[in-house]
């Protein structure tokens, strides 16, 4: 028998009847109390228990059972049987739900989905899950096409092993071990090559599959790491929209790459190696079903390709900031894929949204319910391609590279304000758009980067700038620093330092001016533009490279060329005009850093500005220059100017300006307690180790990172 939509076949009538109702969404059985609906009776069983656990008095005898996400590793793995059966307290083997239920192929192997994400059978866990229909989203994410490793293309497979395995929690994988090689096979034996591909294949997919199986995962676990994709990781990289959000609207590696980054945020020690047991899991299903991926058009999607790009996206953020030395390797190989996967489907030329498609206030709520996601599916597109320049940015820092497109020929318009896309209902949307002005002009940002570089005094900017547009922004002047910051002279076309400082200084003034920001997403805004100017001035990753390549330590945080040809005088450079403009910037980052909330402190360009400022530290630290004295208040339009006098000098103070120049100009190192700040660097970089050690709970480069500035440590004292 076979699903009339997948085609997949089954051997039972009622397998295939489940099955087709992750299709259709049908959901016949129905709690009595709650009349919450179900798509399957032993979900439907499960949550009724709750109901009886609720109205049955509390026993002071049995204390409750923890979270299924906080039950070690070691307790969970005698949890399914060598045949499948979910085990309870190493007993005799109870059945096991997919027994009953359809199983998902991988390779030549029949894997049962329980023995991938294990549902405990007992009756003492909460399924009174945050996520709604978080059962079904298991089935949803095993069932599907994407993970049968047995449809894979011959074309698409993946060539290197390596990077998709951890030994840690991985076995590796050898593809001549008992098996013969496609070598030694004689001409004319095509179908033992074929059958020798079908082994290899279905040898690496146990693989991935056996690391999802170790680490145990519950129905809690993934309901928990998707619950803080949305209420942790959106609100400071808004590229999905919680509102309309169907979990069966989403492809599998979707879903897999947002819990990885929700795992991210929970607390047990475990959370890591199973966040990255399902990015790897998504990563072999991108790999090998890319080509269905690319063609998969969501209800609401303008075109195809749309949800891979996110996928892409979600991926790449994921693993640039991995604790994982080899994700980040894979992160970086991959990362100019999701702009590949974007041209292909002619995403960037798909027409955004026009506010006289806007519905009538008075129009029916289906009107406006469908205006409403159609809408929040070109945001999401429009968003998704966005934050491909933001990573691409990050990404091109970290591997020393340029950036994989050019960021100043972005012709994609600014996105919706950020109450619209935060709006919580059709009708909270249409009041926040029917509020909005109809631009006069078409703004791109090609033309407003264009715009910072024109020689005019005004320059025309759209008004009300979100967080979001502003960083896409800064990321586009950060790529025409790092094009400026060459060694071997000035590449054609790329703006100086007058023309990058003027730019930068006509952004700083446009920060406070923005109505539309909250506190924190202006002190993150002006994070990454104290950042942008530090690069401007010295780029921190040659830097960094520069001062472990001169003492010989071992780093992983800026990849590129050996640096023991072109080690920089740190002495020399100390005593420059851009080494102390550097150095304000880096003691702004610092002082940013730790003002911002706590929510808010896990932005993810936070780690590598953070790492820039210890640069910095280190460089002069090194130099001698353990103490200095600065400006009591720094005039960073003067900062700027200073050297290029011609570069507008607003909003500030005489006397700001005037210590800020005399401190650029070194006039401040001969009144050492007269004016300015003392400040012990050694004292600064030492503190800001534990701000690393807060990161590194989020974003598992810090790790290394952390490690790096304590050899930098001991070699400074």
């Amino acid at each position: 028998m076979e699903c009339r939509f997948c085609q997949k076949t089954f051997s039972k009538g009622e397998h295939l009847r489940r099955h087709e109702r992750s299709h259709t969404g049908f959901r016949p059985y129905r709690c009595k109390e709650c009349q919450r609906t179900f798509s399957r009776q032993d979900s439907l069983a499960r949550h009724e228990r709750l109901h009886t656990r609720k109205d049955a008095p509390h026993n002071h005898l049995s204390p409750p059972s923890p979270p299924s996400s906080l039950v070690s590793q070691s307790s969970l793995k005698n949890s399914t049987s060598p045949f499948g059966l979910a085990t309870v307290d190493g007993k005799s083997p109870v059945p096991n739900r997919a027994q009953s239920d359809h199983f998902t192929s991988y390779g030549e192997q029949n894997t049962p989905v329980e023995s991938v994400i294990n549902v405990p059978q007992t009756p003492d866990l909460n399924f009174d899950l945050v996520w709604p229909d978080s059962e079904d989203l298991f089935e949803t994410l095993m069932a599907s096409e994407y993970t049968n490793q047995g449809q894979m293309h011959f074309t698409t497979l993946p060539i290197t092993s390596h990077v998709l395995h951890d030994n840690n929690y991985m076995r590796e994988v050898n593809f001549h071990d008992k098996r013969p090689s496609i070598s030694s096979i004689p001409n004319g034996e095509s179908h033992r090559v074929v059958h020798n591909v079908s082994e290899m294949v279905a040898t690496l997919s146990s693989s991935v599959t056996a690391a999802v199986e170790a680490t145990s995962l519950t129905s809690v676990f993934l309901d928990e790491c998707l619950h803080m994709f949305f209420g942790r990781f959106i609100p400071t990289f808004p590229v999905l929209h919680r509102a309309t959000f169907v979990f069966r609207d989403c492809t599998q590696p979707l879903l897999l790459n947002a819990m990885a980054i929700g795992s991210l945020y929970l607390g047990p020690k475990n959370s890591i190696a199973k966040g990255e047991a399902l990015w790897r899991l998504a990563h072999v299903a991108v790999t090998t079903s890319w080509e269905k991926l690319i063609a998969h058009c969501g209800p609401y999607d303008s075109c195809q390709g749309v949800q891979l790009v996110v996928t892409a996206l979600l991926a790449q953020v994921y693993g640039a900031l991995s604790k994982n030395r080899q994700i980040r390797t894979a992160s970086q190989a991959f990362h100019a894929l999701g702009f590949f996967w974007a041209r292909k489907c002619a995403l960037s030329d798909s027409d955004t949204y026009s506010l006289d498609d806007l519905p009538c206030l008075d129009a029916s709520d289906d009107e406006k319910n469908m205006a409403w996601r159609k809408w929040a599916a070109k945001e999401i597109q429009q968003r998704a391609l966005l934050g491909h320049y933001l990573v691409d940015g990050l990404i091109s820092r970290m591997s020393g590279e340029l950036t994989s497109v050019r960021h100043a020929a972005n012709q994609l318009g600014p996105p919706s304000r950020e109450a619209a896309f935060e709006a919580r209902n059709a009708e909270e949307w249409l009041t926040h758009m029917q509020c909005q002005e109809r631009p006069t002009t078409a703004y791109s940002f090609r033309k407003i980067i264009s715009s910072l570089f024109s020689s005019l005094p005004q320059i025309e900017i759209p008004p009300h700038l979100s967080a979001f547009s502003l960083r896409v922004i800064l990321e586009g002047l950060q790529s025409l620093a790092s094009d400026g910051n060459n060694d071997d002279g000035v590449l054609i076309g790329v703006p100086t330092k007058f023309e990058l400082r003027r730019a930068l200084a006509r952004i700083h003034v446009m920060i406070p001016d923005s109505a539309s920001m909250s506190e924190p997403e202006r002190l993150e805004i002006f994070l990454r533009w104290h950042t942008i100017c530090l690069d401007a001035c010295k780029d921190s990753s040659i830097l960094c490279r520069s001062v472990c390549s001169r003492y010989g330590i071992t780093q992983h945080v800026c990849q590129g060329r050996d640096m023991k040809k072109t080690e920089l005088d740190l002495v020399s450079w100390a005593n420059t005009e851009d080494a102390r403009r550097a150095l304000l910037h880096a003691i702004a980052i610092q002082e940013i850093v730790e003002r911002l909330p706590r929510g808010r402190a896990h932005v993810i360009h936070i780690p590598n500005s953070l790492f820039a400022s210890a640069t910095v530290y280190c460089a002069f630290s090194l130099a001698g220059l353990t103490t200095v004295n600065i400006p009591t208040s720094v005039d960073w339009q003067s900062v700027l100017s200073s050297g290029y006098e011609s570069v507008p000098v607003i909003g500030n103070t005489e006397g700001d300006a005037s210590e800020t120049r005399r401190y650029i100009r070194e006039e401040l190192t001969s009144l050492v307690g007269k004016m300015g700040v003392a400040e012990n660097l050694l004292y600064e970089l030492n503190s800001m180790q534990k701000l690393f050690r807060c990161l590194s709970s989020q974003w598992g480069i810090a790790y290394d990172m952390e490690d790096v500035i304590d050899q930098w440590i001991s070699l400074c004292h």
